[in-house]
């Protein structure tokens, strides 16, 4: 079944009571049992609720994996993950992380003596002699990387994990199931932030765990319980609801975009022009292998003072200036300042993530009406 239908017809039978086509949303807290011990598949909503059964068999079909977890937030669902290491063990996660995940490992769990190491982009060689002398259990990334898209080799990444014993985990957040299944060129595990394209309409916050692997999804799940990280059923019912349009929303997206890179690389007040589908991105052969599409992100680096760059940002009309992405309305962000200003400014700086770069949530407006706003940014010769 190709992913179009499934985003429609995943986990959608009709309800067996009623014959709704849609689900209710299952606003209970607890369930009634038969006999102490016995119930009738869920007891109570932290553990389990027949929203969330219908949601993660949705998210394990887009993603082609056996198994899903549901959780609070994207964050939530990394936390379910990183829970599950111990003290002394050591992740290697390479440069492209989102702010908040950055936080998580560098504010959060290296108190609990989990040290995430942070590596410099670098060759395979340089790579394996770390993966050897360190001996992490995982290799953990994003691709594309937040905010400046840059990509990395999936299948390659996966199979020098493997050689060494390590886990793989990718966030898929950015290209979302329509553009990149990782699963399928041998990672381990897949993460979601599904606030963003998944759910589609920024008004509901969610995570998602996807494998194959039947231990990890029993871990998972029990962290989603222990550790309070579960959703509400309203979230679930709201990120399913967003899912069914997952497939048209992401094309015009990518369509948008695309125009939106090729206006922005012609402008003479933007230096760089960062996004996977144009063949000046130093990865676009390596995007072009592993992903069908590019996403709706671009980001940019302007030939502007900061400070006009931050008046920039905050003057469009369309594009609102807020954090997030992957919503149907265009965004516009300040990554040095918003999303990212949790880490320290050289390793934002090192990273590329300048004071004059911004990062662009392209919408599926009307083309025409996003370049007319775009030509708010100032003529500067180069």
């Amino acid at each position: 079944m190709k992913l179009e239908t499934q985003v429609i017809h995943a986990g959608g039978e009709s309800d067996p009571k009623t014959g709704a086509i849609m689900p209710p949303i299952y606003m209970t807290s607890t369930f009634e049992q038969d006999a102490p011990g016995e119930c009738r598949g869920y007891e109570y909503t932290r553990a389990g609720n027949p929203n969330f059964t219908i949601l993660e068999s949705v998210l394990a079909a887009i993603e082609e994996a056996k198994y899903a977890t549901a959780l609070s937030s994207g964050l939530g669902a990394l936390t379910s993950l990183v829970s599950q290491l111990s003290t002394g063990d050591r992740v290697v996660a390479l440069h492209g992380l989102y702010g908040g995940t950055y936080r998580l490992f560098h504010k959060v769990f290296n108190r609990y003596g989990v040290e995430c190491l942070t590596p410099p982009l670098s060759d395979a060689k340089t790579l394996e002699a770390l993966f050897i002398k360190k001996k992490p259990k995982w290799l953990f990334f994003e691709t594309p990387t937040n905010p400046l898209l840059d990509i990395y080799d999936i299948s390659a990444l996966a199979r020098l994990a493997k050689k060494h014993g390590i886990l793989t985990i990718v966030d898929n957040t950015f290209a979302t199931p329509c553009f990149q299944q990782p699963l399928k060129l041998g990672v381990d595990i897949v993460w979601h932030s599904t606030t963003k394209y998944i759910g589609g309409h920024s008004d509901v916050i969610g995570g998602a765990v996807m494998t194959n692997n039947k231990e990890i999804k029993e871990k998972v799940d029990f962290a989603r319980m222990a550790l309070g990280l579960n959703p509400s059923p309203f979230d679930t019912w709201l990120i399913n609801r967003g899912i069914k349009t997952l497939a048209v929303r992401m094309q015009k997206h990518q369509e948008n975009a695309m125009a939106v890179a090729k206006f922005l690389e012609k402008h003479p007040s933007v230096k760089t022009v960062h996004y996977p589908g144009l063949p000046s991105h130093p990865q676009h052969q390596i995007a072009k292998k592993q992903m069908s599409g590019f996403g709706g992100v671009v980001t940019v680096d302007f030939n502007l003072s900061p400070e006009q760059t931050k008046k920039l940002l905050s003057s469009f009309d369309l594009f609102t200036l807020a954090e997030s992405l992957g919503g149907v309305e265009s965004l516009v962000n300040h990554p040095a300042i918003m999303t990212h200003a949790s880490m320290p400014k050289e390793e934002r700086l090192a990273c590329g993530i300048t004071d004059t770069l911004a990062r662009f949530s392209v919408g599926i407006e009307a083309i025409e009406d996003l370049l007319a706003d775009l030509n708010k940014i100032p003529q500067k010769k180069r």
